[in-house]
C-alpha cells in the first residue's frame, strides 16, 4: 500500500477533542471492550455494504464472503481489525473519525455525570465507540477504500489523539477498512493471540459475520520460518435470534443487546419468538433499562433492525412497532418480504400490518410480564419510560385496555410522589359503592395533594389518583375507562358520588343550597364575567372555597400547554363553589357593606385560583385587596 499525495493535517471538532481527554484518561474502568466496540463497527459496516448491493451488486468486488479479522503484533506491538464492508471516501474518513455533529457528542458530553462506571456506559449509546481505541493506543491509523471506488482513492487517516488527525490518499486494493491499534506502554499484553480470542468470545460471539484470526502453529519441524497465514473463525458466527431460545444463555442475551442497542447497561427484560404458519419470522425485542438521550424526539430514527432471511435490510425499520413503543430494541428477520423492500413498501400492506400488531401485541405482554414477575424492575421502567407508554392509549385504540394496565399513578394511598398504583391496584381497593375511578390533575404532586377537591374524599375514604405528568390532561381525553369504570376527573362539572352519598348527605346539601341561594347571587353580581357560575359545593370540608372546571371546558395543564406553545386558547370561565359551612362563608354572608363584600369575594376568587395551580389575572390588584383588608383588622 503506498501513499500518493502529500499528507494534509486537520483539527478535531471541539467537541471531540473533549471526548479523546476523556478516553485517553480511561473513561472506561474495563479497557477490553475497545474491541467489542471496533468489532461491532466493522459488523455493521459489513451490513450496509449487503444492503446496498442489494441494488448495486457490482460493490461486492466479486468477493461476497463478508466478514472480520482481528490480528497482531506482539514485537510491534500493534493489534489490527479490518472488514471488507463498505468502507469509506476521504470525504467520510473525515466526517466520520474527525467531525462527529451527527452523532451526538455534544448531548454525550452534556450527559457525563462524573460517575465512571456510569459515563462508560454512555459511549455507544452516542455512536463515539470508535474513539475507544485511544484507550489502549497512543496512535491510531485507519486504511480505508469505499466498497466500488477504484484502488487509488484509498484514504490513510492517523491520529494519536492530541487535537488532530492527518490524511492522505493511499493505494488500496481491497475494499473496507483496516484500523492498526499501536498500543500504549503498559497496554502490550493485548497483543497476544489468547486474550484477544478471550475477549472476542466473550463480547462478540453473537454476531452473525465469521470474526476470523490467524491460527497460531509453530514451524514444523526442519523449517525456518512460519507456515503461510491460515485464519480461523473463533466466533459461533451464526445470527443469535436463529438459534433455538434453549441454546441461548442469558449472558448471550444480554451481549446481544449491547450491540443492537449500542447500550452498555443490561436490558429489563427480552422476548424471543419464532411465528411459523402463514406468516414466517423470527423477532427478538428488548426493553432496554435506560432511556436513550433522543427519546423525547418523535422524528429521531428509531425501530427495529430489519432482516429478510438472515440478509441484513435496514437499521431502523419503525413501520413494526408503534410510535409509542420506540424504545422497544431488537431485530425481526422475516421470509415473507422480499430482500429489496424499501421504506416506501413497508408503509402499509397485510404482511406489515400483521407483523406490526403481533409484535406490538409481544412487547406488551413483554411488559405485562415484567410487572408482574419484576415489579422492581418494572418501577425502574417505568421511569424511564413511562411518559411515553402514556401516548398509547390515543395511538393505538385496539390495545387501549392493555396499555391503561400497564400505566402507573400516584395516589392519595401511596407515600410521596412514587407513581407506583396500577389501575388493577385501584379497582382492587374501590369503596364499597363505588363505581367509578376519580383522578385529579395538577402542575406538581404538592398542588395536587392538597387541593381542596380532595377534602371529601378525605372524609369519606375514597381513593383518588393523582396525574402531575404534562401528558396526564391530554391522556384522560383518550382514557375514558378500564374494566367497565368510568374516568371523573374531580375537579370537573358537578360532582356526584352516587351512591357513595347517604340520602342525608344528599338532604343537606339541597337545604344548604336553598340557604346560600342569596349569597350565591350577591358572588355571582360581585365576580361578573369572571366567573360561569357560583354555587354551594359538595367537595368541600375544610376549605372556604374551590373553583370546578366546565365538564366540557380544557383543563390548566392543556391550556397551559396550548398557551406555551402560541397556540389559541378557546375562552372557558372556572366556576366558583363555596362552602356553606365555612366561618369565612358565613361572615361574608353576614357583611352589610357592598364595597367590602366585592373585596372579600374577590380575595376568596383569587385564592381558589391559587389553590387550583392557576395565575392571577391581576395579582397587584389581589395583593392591594388582601393588604387593605387586613389593615382593617388590625385597626
Amino acid at each position: 500500500m503506498t501513499e500518493t499525495t502529500q499528507t494534509e493535517t486537520l483539527g478535531f471538532q471541539t467537541e471531540v477533542k473533549q471526548l479523546l481527554q476523556l478516553m485517553i484518561h480511561s473513561l472506561y474502568s474495563n479497557k477490553e471492550i475497545f474491541l467489542r466496540e471496533l468489532v461491532s463497527n466493522a459488523a455493521d459496516a459489513a451490513d450496509k455494504l449487503r444492503f446496498e448491493a442489494l441494488t448495486q451488486p457490482a460493490l461486492l468486488e466479486g468477493d461476497n464472503d463478508l466478514r472480520v479479522r482481528v490480528s497482531f503484533d506482539a514485537d510491534a506491538h500493534t493489534v489490527t481489525i479490518e472488514d471488507n464492508g463498505i468502507g469509506m471516501s476521504r470525504e467520510e474518513a473525515i466526517a466520520h473519525l474527525g467531525t462527529i455533529a451527527k452523532s451526538g457528542t455534544g448531548d454525550f458530553l452534556r450527559q457525563l455525570s462524573g460517575d465512571q462506571k456510569k459515563d462508560s456506559q454512555l459511549i455507544g449509546q452516542f455512536g463515539v465507540g470508535f474513539y475507544s481505541a485511544f484507550i489502549v493506543a497512543d496512535q491510531v491509523d485507519v486504511y480505508s477504500r469505499r466498497a466500488g471506488a477504484p484502488a487509488a482513492e484509498g484514504v490513510r487517516w492517523s491520529s494519536r489523539g492530541e487535537g488532530e488527525f492527518d490524511i492522505a490518499a493511499v493505494e488500496k486494493a481491497e475494499r473496507g477498512t483496516r484500523i492498526v491499534l499501536h498500543l500504549k506502554d503498559g497496554e502490550h499484553d493485548f497483543a497476544d493471540g489468547w486474550r484477544l480470542r478471550s475477549i472476542l468470545k466473550k463480547y462478540s460471539d453473537h454476531i452473525g459475520l465469521p470474526i476470523q484470526m490467524p491460527k497460531e502453529a509453530a514451524p514444523a519441524e526442519g523449517e525456518t520460518e512460519a507456515p503461510a497465514l491460515e485464519w480461523e473463525t473463533v466466533n459461533r458466527a451464526s445470527a443469535l435470534w436463529t438459534r433455538p431460545r434453549t441454546e441461548v444463555t442469558d449472558a448471550e442475551y444480554t451481549e446481544f443487546y449491547k450491540h443492537v442497542a449500542h447500550d452498555h447497561s443490561d436490558p429489563l427484560a427480552w422476548s424471543h419468538n419464532k411465528v411459523e404458519g402463514k406468516l414466517e419470522y423470527t423477532s427478538l425485542l428488548y426493553v432496554p433499562g435506560r432511556a436513550p438521550f433522543d427519546l423525547y424526539h418523535r422524528e429521531a430514527p428509531k425501530g427495529l433492525k430489519l432482516y429478510v432471511q438472515r440478509v441484513f435490510v435496514m437499521d431502523q425499520a419503525e413501520q413494526f412497532l408503534p410510535l409509542y413503543l420506540r424504545f422497544i430494541k431488537g431485530v425481526v428477520d422475516s421470509n415473507d418480504l422480499s430482500l429489496n423492500v424499501s421504506r416506501e413498501i413497508l408503509q402499509s400492506g397485510p404482511v406489515i400490518d400483521s407483523m406490526k400488531s403481533a409484535l406490538t401485541k409481544r412487547s406488551l405482554d413483554m411488559l405485562e410480564k415484567l410487572s408482574k414477575d419484576k415489579p422492581e424492575q418494572y418501577a425502574t421502567f417505568w421511569k424511564e419510560f413511562g411518559q411515553v407508554l402514556k401516548e398509547g392509549p390515543a395511538e393505538d385504540y385496539n390495545n387501549r385496555e392493555k396499555v391503561a394496565g400497564l400505566l402507573r399513578f400516584a395516589s392519595t394511598r401511596g407515600e410521596g410522589d412514587a407513581q407506583t398504583v396500577s389501575l388493577a391496584d385501584y379497582l382492587g381497593r374501590m369503596a364499597e359503592g363505588q363505581d367509578k375511578i376519580y383522578y385529579l390533575t395538577g402542575e406538581s404532586y404538592t398542588q395536587v395533594r392538597n387541593s381542596p377537591h380532595l377534602e371529601v374524599f378525605r372524609k369519606k375514604g375514597i381513593e383518588v389518583l393523582l396525574l402531575t405528568d404534562r401528558i396526564d390532561e391530554w391522556l384522560m381525553g383518550y382514557l375514558t375507562d378500564f374494566d367497565g369504570k368510568r374516568f371523573v376527573d374531580i375537579a370537573r362539572g358537578d360532582l356526584d358520588l352516587g351512591a357513595l352519598e347517604s340520602e342525608e348527605d344528599k338532604q343537606a346539601q339541597e337545604s344548604a343550597a336553598k340557604d346560600k341561594q342569596a349569597l350565591v347571587e350577591r358572588l355571582k353580581t360581585a365576580l361578573g364575567d369572571d366567573v360561569a357560575e357560583v354555587r354551594v359545593s359538595h367537595r368541600l370540608t375544610d376549605s372556604p372555597a374551590v373553583l370546578a372546571i366546565g365538564e366540557q371546558d380544557l383543563g390548566l395543564q392543556m391550556r397551559q400547554i396550548l398557551e406555551a406553545s402560541g397556540q389559541k386558547v378557546p375562552d372557558s370561565k372556572p366556576v366558583l363553589e363555596i362552602n356553606p359551612g365555612h366561618p369565612l362563608i358565613a361572615k361574608l354572608d353576614a357583611e352589610a357593606d357592598g364595597e367590602r363584600f366585592d373585596d372579600l369575594g374577590r380575595v376568596l376568587f383569587d385564592q381558589a385560583a391559587l389553590a387550583a395551580g392557576d395565575s392571577l389575572k391581576d395579582p397587584g390588584a389581589y395583593v392591594a385587596r388582601l393588604n387593605k383588608l387586613l389593615l382593617e383588622l388590625s385597626a
